[in-house]
């Protein structure tokens, strides 16, 4: 079941705002967690494991006749895939498993925003896009995520304007679903 573009909104603008604020209180303290992100293991896990659940429970919902017998192998397929991603390409496990995530979540929101009138759903739309160019390109070369974080995070001020920028956004996002949709 798809969410409404509303409540996707005020989920995407929270999900957006509430760690970048805290980027623009302690820039420091966000910028160590940004930084040893990438490499996690332990939240790589995490995030490859929800986005193999969320992935096989969208196969789940599909329902192309063709494929309706295989189905099961499908199945044990991709997890077998998640898991033995987690198990044998502990590299970068975070930045592929937030890459999942992406590209999951950018179809979730357009989904939600496929048939919205407003004209303020171009925002998400765009968004979703955005992710899914970001989730393609991390998935492929997760070294470059690593790469931006250090970029983003070269210094105090650095780490605070970004925060600051995506903490806007994540409110406009979030004002847009409280008002907009």
């Amino acid at each position: 079941m798809t969410p409404s573009l509303s409540s996707l909104s005020v989920f995407l603008g929270l999900g957006l705002a509430v760690p970048h604020a805290y980027g623009v209180l302690n820039p420091a303290g966000f910028s160590a967690f940004l930084r040893r992100f990438p490499r996690s293991v332990p939240l790589g896990f995490i995030l490859m494991m929800t986005g193999t659940i969320w992935f096989t429970r969208n196969l789940s919902e599909e329902s192309i006749s063709d494929f309706e017998p295989y189905k099961p192998i499908l199945y044990a397929v991709f997890i077998a895939v998640g898991l033995g991603t987690c198990i044998y390409v502990r590299d970068f496990l975070a930045a592929r498993g937030a890459s999942v995530l992406m590209l999951l979540l950018a179809k979730t929101m357009l989904d939600s925003a496929r048939w919205s009138e407003s004209p303020w759903s171009l925002v998400i739309k765009l968004w979703a896009y955005a992710w899914v160019i970001a989730g393609i390109w991390f998935t492929i070369s997760p070294w470059r995520m690593r790469d931006l974080v250090h970029w983003a995070t070269a210094s105090v001020s650095r780490t605070r304007a970004h925060s600051a920028v995506r903490l806007a956004f994540g409110l406009f996002v979030l004002f847009l679903g409280l008002k907009a949709f």
